[in-house]
């Protein structure tokens, strides 16, 4: 059968590789096409159509500068899902772009599905009534989504968190033979331009090794104006999963990173922190939602603060370096962390979750030709 995959940043590209290695185990003569990044370009042996970051946008004020480039994207897209005629559909999260595509396709005949669903839990519950309307299936991949998506009359199913067989399947190897402190600034040079300044500051005062992660849409010369001449920061790209592994702790922007970070084991600070229109917006969203407590993915699976969150004006150096020197020296703190951890690892489930998903939307496919 033939495929057409959408994802429009790094994670939705990580969950798309995946996804596609699911299809091409239960449908050996699958066919694919996708805008998306890498990861699924070596698991389909096929270049995207389009690169994920010539268009990834965070926040309302990077959405306006870009609109014009995200229209015209839009319009390509379209005509592209016209021309290949793929058997299904699949978007991957970024509802922004995505869910344009899915009321599209909806109204074109063309089954969709949708794998990493939107997260209307936290804001624009509007979309629901689109998902219901347009969405042939959708695919959740977080246990408290569960409660949230079964009476909102949208056919779903959870299989699981890819994340967890990805990390699994990792052989992580130690990047350095110093102790270090892991900085994950985020995947987008908005996050970076925030996130870069004040944790370089926290450095300057913790004196330790830094390792910075580099993002797989980034070039150096977004992060090295930040880091400067200091000799204890390295940038290194390409090994996120090692650079998590082996750190005494890790700075990390609000994110797929940080759940990626737990699932490790890694101890660590979500940090945050957005523009004053982004934020003045996000908090008039989000505050009519009593039932986000957290912004980051791992303490809404737990519902618990399992790790801190400094977010906005709580995120200076002096606060991240206080966290830092409490994670690495307070051995109660990690080891209750830890446990913390095993018991998100086993709420998430075990291996297998992007084969079963692929398993689901091939019966889904062949349920509707007969």
């Amino acid at each position: 059968m033939r495929y057409f995959l959408i994802a429009g940043e790094a994670s939705g590209d990580l969950h798309g590789g995946n996804l596609i290695q699911g299809l091409r185990k239960a449908d050996p003569v699958a066919v694919f096409r996708f805008w998306g990044g890498d990861k699924m370009a070596e698991a389909s042996g096929t270049a995207p159509v389009v690169h994920y970051k010539d268009g990834a946008v965070m926040g309302f004020t990077d959405v306006l500068k870009k609109a014009p480039s995200l229209l015209s994207n839009l319009r390509n897209c379209k005509r592209d899902i016209l021309a290949w005629k793929p058997d299904a559909v699949i978007l991957i999260d970024y509802p922004g772009f995505n869910m344009k595509v899915a009321e599209f396709c909806h109204k074109s005949g063309i089954k969709v599905f949708y794998y990493i669903a939107p997260k209307t839990w936290a804001s624009r519950s509007g979309r629901n009534k689109q998902l219901r309307a347009w969405v042939d299936k959708l695919y959740i991949i977080f246990p408290f989504e569960i409660d949230y998506f079964k009476d909102k009359g949208i056919p779903y199913e959870y299989t699981g968190n890819p994340l967890v067989e990805e990390i699994a399947s990792c052989d992580m190897k130690r990047p350095c033979n110093e102790r270090y402190i892991a900085v994950l600034p985020g995947s987008r040079r908005s996050e970076i331009s925030r996130m870069m300044p004040v944790c370089m500051a926290a450095a300057d005062s913790l004196g330790m090794k830094v390792l910075v992660g580099g993002a797989p849409s980034m070039t150096p010369e977004d992060y090295v104006p930040f880091i400067g001449e200091r000799k204890n920061v390295e940038l290194i790209f390409g090994k996120t999963y090692d650079i998590l592994k082996f750190a005494d702790a890790a700075v990390i922007n609000s994110g797929t990173a940080s759940l990626e970070a737990a699932i490790i084991g890694t101890p660590q600070v979500v940090c945050w922190s957005a523009s004053g229109l982004t934020y003045f917006i996000g908090k008039k969203v989000l505050r009519v939602l009593d039932h986000v407590k957290y912004i980051s993915l791992a303490n809404l699976c737990l519902d618990k603060l399992v790790f801190r969150e400094l977010l906005q004006d709580e995120f200076t150096p002096a606060a991240v370096a206080k966290e830092v020197k409490s994670l690495v020296g307070d051995e109660s703190r990690r080891e209750a962390m830890a446990k913390d951890y095993k018991r998100l690892r086993e709420v998430l489930g075990g291996g297998g979750a992007s084969l079963s998903a692929a398993r689901s939307m091939i019966k889904e496919i062949q349920s509707s030709r007969i």
